[in-house]
């Protein structure tokens, strides 16, 4: 299963600029709908398509590399 982690790189990028980011303010700056936002970083295994990945790294200034995560289905637990 892939992992968005946009969790952490939200952490990430707070601590680095000391401030709180609300995901309004990633709404507002990517164009992804707050429902969309909320179910990627709500829920486990949620289906982003490439357009929200490619606005997420731009936002994060990251690649996909350090925004998705695979993670082997015995650690899921499915």
């Amino acid at each position: 299963m892939i992992r968005v982690l946009v969790k952490k790189l939200l952490d990430d990028k707070a601590f680095r600029e000391k401030r709180r980011i609300t995901l309004q303010e990633i709404c507002a700056e990517t164009g992804i709908s707050r429902a969309t936002l909320t179910r990627i970083v709500s829920s486990s295994g949620h289906n982003a398509n490439l357009e929200t990945i490619e606005a997420l790294c731009k936002y994060f200034d990251c690649t996909p590399c350090d925004l998705l995560e695979l993670v082997p289905e015995e650690e899921w637990g499915d």
